[in-house]
């Protein structure tokens, strides 16, 4: 990462707040799952199953999404309702861009806590996304895109949509490879390689086409709600197959139910496959 993302004090946004230093850890070289759980997470409201009152922290799931240190910043996979608290966990102050899956309520739904990145940056965030999540944003936070002249700096965020297909594309200094899914009957999603490593949620199919652009990797992270069958999501043993199919040097699952408990399931499943966690961080090869 750049040195001057790295560690520096900011101007305050009003007059009257003291500096303040920039708190944000270099991930450089690393993807970080910032989020592992389904779309309630895990504990799940007025749940008292032994998962959601666990002390393992592993059990303690927020909503899928994922952090990369790229070449020249922070990309960020989805914006989860759980974003201000995942990045306060990992000490990332510094969200150089964003790039999405899909338009789920559970992938989209922090976006206005990107508002902050517009006094670190100097300007806009840059949204990769395919048109329907853009129309999404852009109906669900309709305010940000206002023509309203009489707005105090900070007010909204600030945010710049890059139109992306499944063709390959670049951002901050790192190419990648979407990869096609089906989310249910209803949707197509997005996976995405970058070099040896992939990271494909909310997926219940993966078409040929897409299965061969996930050859050779090194790391896989893969949707496995939970041990039965569901109509949008992979099960576990049908995550499994995938990964056994596809023979990555590793596979970790995601977006996980609170029917998954973290150390019992881990020692059932084949070797080089794991239940991912919130804070999981992978190398990027």
């Amino acid at each position: 990462m750049p040195e001057q993302f790295r560690h520096s004090t900011l101007d305050p946004p009003t007059s009257t707040s003291m500096p303040r230093e920039l708190i944000n850890t270099d991930v450089t070289g690393q993807m970080i799952l910032l989020g592992t759980g389904t779309s309630v997470g895990v504990p799940v409201i007025g749940c008292g199953c032994a998962v959601c009152r666990s002390k393992n922290p592993k059990n303690w799931r927020t909503r899928c999404s994922a952090i990369l240190g790229l070449p020249d910043g922070n990309l960020l996979i989805d914006t989860a309702p759980d974003m201000r608290t995942q990045l306060l966990r990992e000490e990332i102050g510094l969200v150089h861009a964003v790039l999405y899956t899909h338009e789920h309520a559970d992938h989209i739904f922090g976006l206005d806590d990107l508002r902050l990145m517009q006094f670190y940056l100097g300007g806009p965030v840059p949204l990769y996304c395919e048109e329907p999540v853009e129309d999404r944003i852009r109906k669900s936070y309709d305010y940000a895109f206002s023509d309203a002249s009489d707005l105090h700096k900070g007010a909204v965020p600030q945010l710049v949509f890059r139109r992306i297909t499944t063709e390959p594309f670049e951002v901050l200094g790192a190419r990648f490879t979407p990869i096609r899914m089906r989310h249910g009957p209803r949707f197509d999603v997005l996976g995405f390689r970058f070099g040896d490593v992939a990271y494909c949620t909310d997926a219940n199919e993966i078409p040929p086409e897409s299965l061969d652009l996930l050859q050779g990797l090194d790391c896989l992270v893969l949707d496995a709600l939970r041990p039965r069958g569901h109509a949008t999501h992979f099960s576990l043993k049908e995550a499994v197959e995938i990964a056994r199919l596809l023979q990555p040097r590793q596979t970790y699952f995601t977006h996980m139910s609170h029917e998954l408990e973290h150390e019992a399931t881990n020692a059932q499943l084949p070797p080089a496959m794991e239940l991912a966690y919130d804070g999981l961080r992978i190398p990027l090869v």
